[in-house]
């Protein structure tokens, strides 16, 4: 009996999936689990798994095909069925994934004690090829101009190559730290192509350099086909505009003493494997500060003719990623302590970095955080994350002379841009909102001794 497979709905009303890659063919026999396609959303990159035992009649869709949810993905000759028995029957010869892998090791391109089985720590479904690229040494904290005083080692998260097990089983073979090549193949994937090429590279004494993936070029222009992040994140910043009055506020605040006290904590926090950057501050700052003002911790449901106040404090943190922007959510920022923050963040975002981000960790924010200030930027105005009412854009720090204890001195000042849905939110909430925070920044102290 043929069972058509159709694209499932992978949650948060994802209408559509790219195809990245096949990894069955037809005529190939699958259990129920083996993974049949790579699709990528506007929020995942993931692995379909078989519903079914059986042999592949039919794939949809070819590498770069748009597959809408509910549209067929696979027809499968369900295991057990009278044309099931038949093609059991026939001298043709199903050829499995390992089945492929024996080939290659047969011909030589691979030797066997190589060949291992492909286990979670593996093969990531969720990895894809890249690296954040941020300045101060890819940190998502803000930075200065001092570069060394406010840079993080990238050591502690390494680049997760996304490759099929020939080519891991190819690279393995050849002594080749598989990470460190650049894929050809969809999303970045390692092909075997690439193993070689990386290979004869190095003995000539340079890596190679990165694929862009072109798909079209014609006289003076390129012609590169949107991702499904990339048209998400279109489509949620018209509908931002189009759905906000957005008002922005800007402030400077001096960071002298959250300079102390991360000096302070900084080798005591590395010494556990996390880097206390000055976002952990940053977030656990607007965790409190929206208990005081809970308009900026709401949204606007229009349809009900009612507001919708959050009870609690799930911050959203943008990361910058080569595939577009990704926010990840910290949950209960107010509950979690510095240390707790700072090591989400690192873990967010290297699953961002990789692609390993799963729904639920995007999912369900009430305000949310940008540091465009790691790249270069002082001042911006962000787009609203809609439905919520507020986002806060961090800047570059910046040497600037100050005021302190009335005297001009040199202080490290870093810049604050406040977006606010207007319609929640009155210009006085929004700048009473913001002084609250650059309070904390001033004195971070104040996290411990604030009353309830």
């Amino acid at each position: 009996m043929k069972f058509i497979f159709n694209f499932p709905d992978l949650g948060e009303g994802l209408e559509e999936g790219t195809v990245l890659e096949w990894f069955v063919k037809e005529g190939q026999r699958v259990k129920v689990g083996d993974s049949l396609v790579q699709m990528e959303t506007d929020k995942v990159v993931a692995d379909i798994p078989s519903p079914r035992d059986g042999v592949i009649l039919k794939t949809h869709g070819e590498v770069g095909d748009i597959i809408k949810v509910g549209s067929p993905l696979v027809d499968i000759q369900v295991e057990g069925s009278e044309a099931n028995a038949e093609n059991s029957d026939s001298k043709d010869v199903v050829e499995s994934e390992e089945e492929r892998i024996e080939k290659e090791v047969d011909s030589g391109k691979v030797e066997k004690t190589v060949i291992e089985p492909i286990t979670d720590s593996d093969e990531d479904a969720g990895a894809v090829v890249g690296t954040m690229e941020i300045a101060a040494k890819n940190s998502i904290m803000p930075a200065s101009n001092e570069a060394e005083e406010y840079s993080t080692d990238t050591s502690e998260t390494p680049r997760k190559a996304l490759a099929t097990p020939v080519a891991r089983a190819m690279a393995k073979n050849l002594g080749i730290d598989i990470n460190k090549v650049d894929g050809s193949g969809p999303s970045g994937r390692v092909k075997k192509s690439d193993i070689r090429e990386f290979k004869a590279n190095a003995e000539q004494g340079y890596q190679s350099t990165p694929d862009v993936r072109i798909s079209d070029t014609k006289g003076d222009e390129t012609y590169v086909p949107l991702t499904q992040i990339r048209k998400a994140i279109a489509k949620n910043m018209l509908q931002s505009i189009h759905n906000t009055a957005q008002m922005s506020v800007f402030e400077e605040v001096d960071i002298y003493e959250l300079m102390q006290v991360r000096s302070r904590y900084k080798q005591r926090f590395a010494n556990k494997d996390v880097n206390l950057t000055y976002l952990a501050f940053i977030v656990k700052a607007v965790a409190q500060a929206l208990k005081h003002h809970r308009q900026l911790n709401s949204q606007i449901d229009t349809e009900h003719n009612r507001m919708i106040y959050r009870n609690r404090y799930h911050i959203g943190v943008a990361v910058d990623t080569p595939d577009g922007l990704m926010v990840p959510v910290i949950r209960d920022a107010d509950k979690l302590t510095i240390f707790q923050i700072a090591k989400q963040i690192a873990e967010l975002a290297n699953k961002a970095r990789n692609r390993k981000l799963s729904l639920d960790e995007m999912r369900g924010g009430s305000f949310s955080i940008t540091s465009f200030g790691s790249i270069g930027g002082i001042y911006a105005t962000p787009v609203l994350n809609y439905p919520q009412a507020g986002i806060l854009g961090i800047g570059r720090i910046l040497k600037k002379p100050v005021v302190r204890d009335e005297e001009i001195v040199v202080g490290h000042v870093m810049p604050l841009s406040l977006t606010v849905d207007h319609r929640i939110v009155d210009g006085g909430e929004a700048t009473r909102f913001i002084y609250k925070v650059m309070e904390y920044l001033a004195d971070p102290i104040s996290f411990l001794m604030e009353e309830e």
